[in-house]
């Protein structure tokens, strides 16, 4: 094994997915057994990042990249978490050994394909066979909810939808918003650009005219019904134009961040998996992130208004589910096949993760 060995898995692994494409990674190769990734997370400036849990399940996402890449070497991964109590800025060691029983795995080849795909997709089912790949993808720790019917489905959109008007209408989301999207772009390496958002050009026009301040977005809403264009594009549609919703639930709640790099691990895998499967997905993440802060009792906004309204989307999730608040919700995401999306997220060069 050498250091070039090394680079290369580490320019495969850079494509794990993470929230709004921040990457919250840097590289360092220690020797040639030996990489260790610190990890940050973005709570302190992002509202859908609490209590950094987003990026560690990010983490994880990324360990697994890293196992699934070294595999095509040849080597078994192995990886730890070396920093003590420090969930802010966690650090990972990854420790690579040659072994003969390592065989490539079935998903290297789904690496670099997988991507978001934020528009309708077809309303085909689900085949037995795609469905039982994604449950045992998820692994013995996670179970996996359908939601595939129309009805279903529906019952999803509508909490997709009001789901929405709670993330347009809340000040402290709003810097996100405004600093996630490339405009007029149709490749971001640290961003989503434009033509990945699943919005139309007059719409994003619009979008981008509106959100260049807080007060022309209180204005829109208040007004001009300004959360209801890209309610329907972003957020009613695509959940009524799908195969089928997944909800993947920890079989124990998690406590470490352990737990939550694991679920991080599962999601990739899972994701992983659809792609080879021919098909895509789109984590729709905010109904779980609000339930989160709703259950913890934490508010999150200025207007006080808007804890009732996530406690009222909580409860409303949980009738869609069949469960109750005790009940844990992981990873929240609609499936289904599409044309390959035009438009997606890059990466960072490597040169640019690379830190020590």
């Amino acid at each position: 094994m050498n250091r070039d060995t090394l680079v290369a898995i580490l320019d495969l692994a850079r494509w794990a997915p993470s929230g709004d494409n921040t990457q919250p990674w840097r590289f360092e190769i220690v020797d040639e057994h030996l990489i260790r990734v610190h990890g940050f997370d973005t709570r302190d400036h992002v509202l859908y990042d609490f209590d950094g849990h987003p990026s560690h399940i990010a983490h994880g996402a990324l360990l697994e990249t890293i196992g699934i890449a070294a595999s095509g070497f040849g080597l078994a991964s192995q990886w730890t978490i070396s920093s003590q109590g420090d969930e802010r800025h966690p650090v990972y060691e990854v420790r690579l050994a040659a072994d003969p029983a390592v065989v490539r795995d079935p998903l290297f080849d789904c690496i670099e394909a997988r991507t978001v795909q934020r528009r309708p997709m077809k309303t085909s089912p689900l085949t037995d066979t795609q469905r039982q790949a994604l449950i045992d993808a998820a692994g013995d720790g996670f179970g996996v909810q359908w939601f595939e019917s129309w009805s279903e489905r529906r019952r999803v959109a509508r909490l997709l939808w009001d789901s929405a008007k709670l993330r347009l209408t809340c000040p402290e989301a709003y810097p996100v918003h405004k600093a996630v999207i490339e405009w007029h772009a149709r490749y971001s390496k640290d961003r989503i650009p434009e033509q990945a958002v699943g919005v139309n050009p007059a719409t994003a026009r619009l979008m981008q005219w509106v959100m260049q301040s807080w007060g022309r977005v209180q204005f829109f809403n208040r007004y001009l019904l300004g959360t209801v264009a890209p309610r329907i594009e972003l957020d009613l549609l695509p959940g009524l134009f799908c195969a089928a919703h997944l909800l993947l639930r920890p079989r124990r709640p998690p406590a470490a961040l352990a737990d939550w790099i694991e679920l991080g691990m599962a999601v990739q895998r899972v994701w992983l998996t659809a792609t080879r499967q021919g098909l895509h997905l789109q984590p729709q993440m905010t109904p779980v992130i609000f339930r989160w802060y709703a259950r913890a009792g934490r508010h999150f906004s200025s207007d006080p208004a808007l804890l009732e309204q996530a406690r009222q989307l909580s409860d409303d999730f949980e009738r869609v589910a069949g469960s109750g608040p005790q009940d844990d919700f992981g990873f929240f995401a609609r499936v289904g096949t599409s044309p390959q999306p035009h438009s997606r997220s890059v990466r960072h060069e490597l040169a640019a993760l690379m830190t020590g």
